[in-house]
């Protein structure tokens, strides 16, 4: 009889306890993102049936890390009209961006939390960490700020003594500046940004001369393709470039994994810590630092 009543308990408990669930499971708010960078950090913390819908970028391999996995979610216009269709409990954006759409929203009573534009990876814990609150997830965040953490510490074991000179250069000669995500990267390792020596702050123009004259130990790119499109690409593959920085000479960062602040920043850490391992070796072999006359 007691073994029965014990039984019966535990089973008592056990239809409580997922009674309670599913009633916690109901209570996950659906979000609808209109930002690329929204898009990722929903995407790493939020269960599927939460996310409502995605940015017209959300799919683009060029500018969103999850692209692959977007695909499988609705992909909005980025206005406030299929948004407020759905009647998401969230919608999370970008202050850089969307402005309008956010004010409309705001104005029919929808819930939009607003993201700043990641600059830092403190930066980036935080947007994590919030995020992971709005979607009810905080354990799932704090779990993605452990692992942030563990690939910085792999990248300052990595670098530890090494301060070379590098710098971030695009199509057209695009030089990323001392206040972005990549060059807080780049702080983090140990590098500095030259960029910094020419006061430039977010980003810029700049010429093949002046780059070279600047004698970066290094450069940062985002590809080591050999082949240019257009001749905004073409700028990488100058003559006068490929002497003084051939592939041994060049980090290659993809800019989807810095574009924006999330998750993905574990992969770029490992990224940079595996390319400075590789592009240091070449120096230690060749000698150190750059041979522009």
């Amino acid at each position: 009889m007691r073994r029965v009543l014990s039984c019966a308990i535990a089973a008592a408990a056990l239809l409580a306890a997922t009674a309670v669930h599913a009633q916690e499971s109901k209570k996950l708010p659906r979000v609808a993102s209109i930002n690329v960078c929204t898009d990722q950090l929903l995407l790493a913390l939020a269960d599927p049936d939460q996310i409502a819908g995605l940015s017209p970028f959300s799919r683009d391999p060029a500018s969103s890390w999850f692209a692959s996995r977007a695909r499988h979610f609705r992909r909005l216009s980025g206005e406030a009209e299929d948004v407020l269709m759905l009647r998401p409990d969230v919608v999370v954006a970008g202050l850089f961006s969307n402005r309008a759409t956010r004010e409309l929203l705001i104005q029919h009573g929808s819930r939009v939390e607003g993201f700043d534009f990641a600059q830092s990876v403190a930066d980036v814990r935080r947007d994590i960490l919030r995020m992971g609150e709005i979607v009810g997830h905080p354990k799932r965040a704090q779990r993605e700020v452990a692992r942030l953490d563990a690939a910085l510490a792999r990248m300052s074991a990595a670098a530890a003594g090494r301060a070379y000179r590098v710098l971030a250069v695009e199509r057209r000669g695009w030089v990323t500046g001392e206040h972005s995500l990549l060059s807080a990267l780049l702080r983090a390792a140990g590098l500095v940004n030259v960029a910094g020596e020419l006061g430039i702050a977010a980003g810029g123009y700049q010429s093949l001369e002046t780059i070279i004259r600047l004698k970066p130990d290094f450069i940062v790119v985002s590809d080591n393709s050999d082949r240019a499109e257009d001749q905004g690409e073409a700028f990488l593959l100058h003559p006068a470039l490929e002497r003084f920085y051939p592939p041994a000479k060049r980090i290659v960062m993809p800019d989807r994994m810095t574009v924006c602040g999330g998750t993905m920043l574990v992969d770029a850490l490992d990224r940079l810590t595996a390319e400075l391992a590789r592009v240091t070796a070449a120096a230690a072999a060749g000698g150190v630092g750059n041979q522009v006359r």
